[in-house]
This record gives structure tokens, sequence and C-alpha cells, in this order.
């Protein structure tokens, strides 16, 4: 099955889970917070399968990461002023 099959089918079940939340509404009341519960979540469903189907009409391109380029040119020495040496300390102390 594609994915446009597969979403659907999905819509289809969602489609009916709506109707029989509709009908145990109408059987139980809309009062109580449970039946909100799972209507709400039945409508975060179908949010959902929206956004997949949207996302699955406009397929994304790889993205590829930006290139940085680095200078063939040394880096100005002051920049290492105040800086630590990795995993030897400061410059004027000694390494433990």
């Amino acid at each position: 099955m594609s994915v446009h099959d597969e979403l659907t089918s999905v819509q289809r079940c969602l489609d009916d889970l709506n109707r029989s939340v509709r009908r145990l509404e109408q059987q139980i009341g809309g009062g109580g917070l449970e039946i909100r519960r799972v209507r709400t979540d039945a409508e975060h469903l179908r949010e959902s399968v929206a956004l997949l189907r949207e996302a699955a009409s406009t397929p994304a391109a790889p993205k590829r990461p930006d290139l940085v380029t680095i200078p063939d040119t040394p880096y100005d020495d002051s920049l290492w002023v105040d800086s630590d040496d990795e995993g030897l300390g400061a410059r004027d102390r000694h390494a433990p």
C-alpha cells in the first residue's frame, strides 16, 4: 500500500471512531470528564493525521548542512593570549 492509501485508511478509521464517540456521548451524556477526554483525543488524532497527510504530499528535500569555509591563512595570535592549553592548563603554570 502507498502512503496515501494508508492515510486514507487511517482517516476512515478515525471517521468511524468519531461516529462511535458521538453515539457514546448521546448514550452516556457529554458532560463527563471521561467522554470529553476521549472526544479531545479523537480530535487530536484527526489533526495529527491531517499534518501527516500534508507532510506526505510535499516531500522535503534533504537538507544539506551549511558549509563553512576555513581560511588557509594562520589565525591571529592575539586570539589565544588568555587561553588555556587543553589538558595542560594555563601557559604560565606547570601541568600536574
